[in-house]
């Protein structure tokens, strides 16, 4: 009897003007090159922008999204990055807060990277919660958002159905722990390596 196929897990990466590149590249890798078996996805990627426009990344690099809010299909997982646009630009537009509302209102499981925390904390869904960002962003977090309990000295900090990390190469990580939630560790372990990068399971 032929194993049953399983569907990959859905993810959504927002890209925007100024997006830290590792932040959204080092999720992208993880997650697109994960197989739960030779051949078999286990995650199917997706990038976003506001309006399906190119956007250019920090220091230059052009990046074409494959959607628009309004046409990126139905996700499981949503990935906000970080950099000067996450905390400069696009903290003050309430269509990108409202959209990111939107996926935690529908049960959809959010992660940050880096100063993407601050995205989350703007639009009112770190309340209550420990969460991380980078190290020299940790100030800002503690100090604009009394009701967070900032987490320091930690690569992530896991809260279920919201998960937030350090910055820049904290995102690899983070995403390495999330195929281990949706997969299982050894899928993770067999990912990392993949990748020849140094990691191993950590508490948050």
């Amino acid at each position: 009897m032929e194993r049953p196929v399983c569907k990959p897990y859905q993810v959504g990466i927002f890209l925007f003007n100024e997006v830290e590149v590792l932040d959204f590249a080092g999720p992208f890798e993880v997650f697109s090159i994960t197989e739960t078996e030779p051949g078999m996805k286990g995650f199917q990627v997706h990038t976003v922008s506001a309006d399906g426009g190119m956007i250019r990344a920090r220091n230059g690099l052009q990046v074409q999204p494959q959607y628009s809010f309004d046409q990126l299909p139905r996700l499981d997982l949503l990935i906000i990055p970080g950099g000067y646009g996450a905390e400069e630009i696009e903290i003050y537009k309430p269509e990108v807060l409202n959209w990111i509302r939107s996926y935690a209102e529908a049960g959809v499981q959010i992660a940050s990277v880096c100063t993407g925390a601050l995205l989350l904390a703007e639009a009112g869904l770190l309340d209550g919660l420990r969460a991380t960002t980078h190290w020299m962003d940790l100030k800002r977090l503690e100090e604009d958002y009394p009701h967070v309990e900032v987490q320091s000295g930690v690569k992530f900090v896991d809260q279920g159905w919201i998960v937030t990390s350090g910055g820049i190469s904290a995102g690899i990580h983070m995403s390495l722990h999330m195929v281990g939630r949706y997969h299982g560790m050894e899928v993770a372990k067999l990912t990392a390596k993949r990748m020849e990068y140094d990691w191993e399971p950590e508490a948050e």
